[in-house]
């Protein structure tokens, strides 16, 4: 990625110079007799930076071992949602190929059984994802918060003035070098601190209604200094 900050910066770099030209040229000369002021230097300008905090949550070791703990405690319900899913596919295909055979009461009977293990499947469905998405999300606030201060440990050692976070889809960095994406660095710093080794890579599984997914995290709160 490359730096959308880089031509904006210059511009305002570029504006400042000028208005510094026109002002010290349209200024009147002090009086002789005027105090003098003593000149003082320039503040230095700071690096500006990006991170993906869901990708750095995730991508750490305390994240991808706790989403395999989560993900493993869902799977009974995942295994029971997608009985209850096959339950319904079978009474399908019943329908579809019997149908015909059946007289009207057996015939209504079975749609009206297949409507009602339908929406009971929806109902289970939903509440399986409210309940992963909000155990979810509890991890990410809190792995969150803890990276937030590694972050701000980072950034002021090494001269950063701005930090940019880039998980959300309406960031508004639309470009931005390699050199200015601190994800990586974060991490690694991120798995020093917590000390936690990198977990076994989580088996790959299926199955339907496939396991809800992390998709999203608010940044945490900027630590109180």
């Amino acid at each position: 990625m490359n730096s959308k900050f880089a031509p904006f910066t210059l511009a305002v770099v570029v504006l400042s110079v000028m208005a510094l030209g026109q002002s010290s040229s349209a200024a009147p000369k002090p009086a002789a007799d005027a105090p003098s002021i003593p000149a003082t230097a320039a503040s230095p300008v700071g690096k500006i930076g990006i991170i993906n905090m869901q990708q750095a949550i995730l991508a750490s070791n305390e994240g991808q071992r706790d989403f395999q703990a989560l993900s493993k405690k869902f799977e009974p319900k995942q295994a029971e949602l997608k009985g209850m899913n096959d339950e319904v596919d079978n009474l399908k295909k019943q329908l579809n190929t019997q149908g015909d055979k059946l007289n009207d009461v057996a015939r209504a009977n079975l749609v009206r059984s297949i409507e009602t293990k339908q929406k009971e499947l929806q109902r289970n469905l939903e509440d399986a994802q409210t309940d992963f998405q909000g155990q979810q999300n509890d991890v990410l606030q809190r792995i969150g918060q803890k990276m937030m201060q590694v972050l701000d440990k980072y950034a002021k050692g090494n001269g950063y003035a701005l930090v940019l976070d880039v998980s959300n889809q309406n960031s508004p960095v639309l470009w931005a070098g390699a050199s200015t994406d601190l994800t990586k660095a974060i991490v690694e710093q991120y798995n020093t601190v917590s000390g936690v080794a990198a977990p076994p890579a989580a088996p790959t599984t299926g199955g339907l209604p496939s396991a809800p997914r992390p998709t999203g995290v608010k940044t945490p709160a900027k630590p109180q200094r």
